[in-house]
C-alpha cells in the first residue's frame, strides 16, 4: 500500500544516528520493492537482523503439480481434506503455475515463523480467528479477512483458543496490489471504487519476540530453508514507510450493481503479475424488468477461473454438491455457466446471498496432490446429468 505509516519509535530523519537507551545504535533495515524504486519501509531493530547461527534444509509438503490433462472442470471439496496443524508447514498445495500457488490450511496451533522471498501472499480467512504477527506488528484477524503479506515479511499466524483457522493462501511470484484503475497517480483510492483507505487495516501495535536461536522458514524458488536467527526477529522498536502488511474484510467490499449483468472485472479486488482476484458478495441483483440475474454461459479464452465458496448459497451450482468449502476450477477452453434449472429459479430474485473468492489466472493451472484427493469425479458431467427439475 503506497500510504505512509509510522509505528513506534523512529528517528527524526532516515539514515541518521538513532541510539538505544544503552548508547548503542539501533540496526536499520531497509525493505523495498523493485530495486528500491518502488514502495519501501525502514525498520529499526535492537539487534542485527542478519545474525544467523544455523542454516538448515526443510522437508516441506508435497508440492508436485501435474497438468489438468485430459482438460476438465474440477470441483474440490476442501472440507474433506484431513489436514490440521501449522498454517505454514501443514498447508497443502491445490493449484499453481509459474505465477501463482493456491494452497489451503487448517491451523490448530500457532505457526512457525515464515517468510516468502519469492513474492507477496494474499491470505483469506474462511473461518476462525487469531492474529497475524510480523516484524511490522500485529493484526487481529477473523472470518472474512484478507491479509496481504509483502515479500520477505517475517510473520506467523496465531490461533485463538478452541478454534480452527481455515485459510486460503494465494502466493504470487510478484507483488499484489489494488487494481491500477482504482488509484490516482499518487496512489489514493478514487471515488467510485468498491473499497478504500477507510476499509484498510494496518499494523499499529508492535510485537515483542522472546528468546534466541529462533528458526524462520524461508520460501525460495528452490524450496524451503530454515534460517536460525541469533536474536528474535520481532525486536523492532519502530518503522515507517509504505510497504507493510495490510488487511480488509470481504464485508467491506461495496459491490457495483446495474440493471443488467455486471462482468467479473466489476468485482475485482486485487491484481498481480499473471492473475487477478475478484470477490462476489451479497448484493442487489440486476433490476431491469426483464433481466436474467445470473451469469450467462461464458468461455474466458485467456484464463483459468478458480472460485472458492466461502459462505452463502452457490445459486448457479445448485444441485451439484458445490457449497461452503468448495473450489471450482473452470479452465480456459471449457464453456461454463449455470446448471440446469438455476436460470429459471433466478428469475425475479432481487438479492444474491453469496461470498465467493475468485482467482483468474492468465496461464493454465496445474493440479496438486491435495486437489486430486478431494476432486468430485462426477462434477464435469453435471450439466448433462442434472434434469433441471425442482429437486435438482
Amino acid at each position: 500500500m503506497p500510504h505512509f505509516t509510522r509505528v513506534g519509535d523512529v528517528p527524526r530523519k532516515r539514515h541518521t544516528i538513532f541510539r538505544q537507551p544503552d548508547g548503542s545504535l539501533y540496526w536499520e533495515e531497509l525493505v523495498g520493492e523493485d530495486g528500491f524504486v518502488g514502495d519501501t519501509s525502514l525498520l529499526y531493530h535492537r539487534n542485527p537482523p542478519a545474525a544467523l547461527t544455523a542454516i538448515e534444509p526443510v522437508q516441506g509438503p508435497d508440492e508436485t503439480l501435474v497438468p489438468n490433462n485430459p482438460m476438465m472442470p474440477l470441483h474440490l471439496a476442501l472440507h474433506e481434506l484431513s489436514i490440521k496443524g501449522d498454517a505454514v508447514l501443514d498447508r497443502v498445495l491445490l493449484l499453481g503455475n509459474d505465477d501463482v500457488l493456491i494452497s489451503y490450511a487448517v491451523a490448530t496451533v500457532d505457526s512457525t515463523l515464515y517468510k516468502n522471498s519469492v513474492g507477496d501472499e494474499l491470505v483469506f480467512v474462511e473461518s476462525g480467528r487469531g492474529t497475524f504477527e510480523s516484524t511490522f506488528g500485529r493484526l487481529e484477524i477473523a472470518e472474512g479477512d484478507y491479509v496481504v503479506v509483502p515479500t520477505s515479511t517475517i510473520h506467523r499466524w496465531t490461533v485463538a483458543e478452541g478454534v480452527e483457522l481455515r485459510l486460503l493462501i494465494v502466493a504470487a511470484a510478484g507483488h499484489i496490489d489494488p487494481p491500477a484503475r482504482y488509484l490516482s497517480t499518487r496512489g489514493q483510492f478514487l471515488e467510485g471504487t468498491p473499497y478504500c483507505e477507510l476499509d484498510v487495516r494496518r499494523p499499529t501495535e508492535l510485537v515483542e519476540g522472546e528468546g534466541g536461536d529462533v528458526g524462520v522458514v524461508v520460501r525460495t524458488r528452490a524450496g524451503l530453508t530454515r534460517h536460525v536467527h541469533r536474536h528474535h526477529p520481532f525486536d523492532v522498536v519502530g518503522w515507517h514507510g509504505g510497504m507493510y502488511p495490510w488487511s480488509f474484510n470481504i464485508d467491506d467490499f461495496e459491490p457495483i450493481t446495474g440493471r443488467l449483468h455486471q462482468p467479473p472485472p466489476m468485482h475485482q479486488i486485487l491484481e498481480a503479475p499473471g492473475f487477478v482476484m475478484c470477490n462476489f458478495v451479497p448484493r442487489l441483483l440486476d433490476y431491469h424488468p426483464e433481466a436474467v440475474p445470473i451469469p450467462p454461459f461464458h468461455s474466458n479464452v485467456d484464463s483459468d477461473e478458480v472460485l472458492f465458496y466461502a459462505r452463502g448459497a452457490a445459486n448457479t451450482r445448485r444441485g451439484t454438491g458445490v457449497g461452503v468449502g468448495s473450489v471450482t476450477v473452470h479452465p480456459a477452453g471449457f464453456i461454463h455457466g449455470p446448471h440446469p434449472g438455476n436460470v429459471e429459479r433466478a428469475l425475479g430474485k432481487e438479492r444474491a446471498d453469496e461470498y465467493q473468492v475468485m482467482v483468474d489466472t492468465h496461464r493454465p493451472l496445474l493440479v496438486g496432490a491435495a486437489a486430486r484427493q478431494c476432486t468430485d469425479a462426477g462434477y464435469p458431467f453435471t450439466w448433462a446429468t442434472l434434469d433441471g427439475g425442482a429437486g435438482a
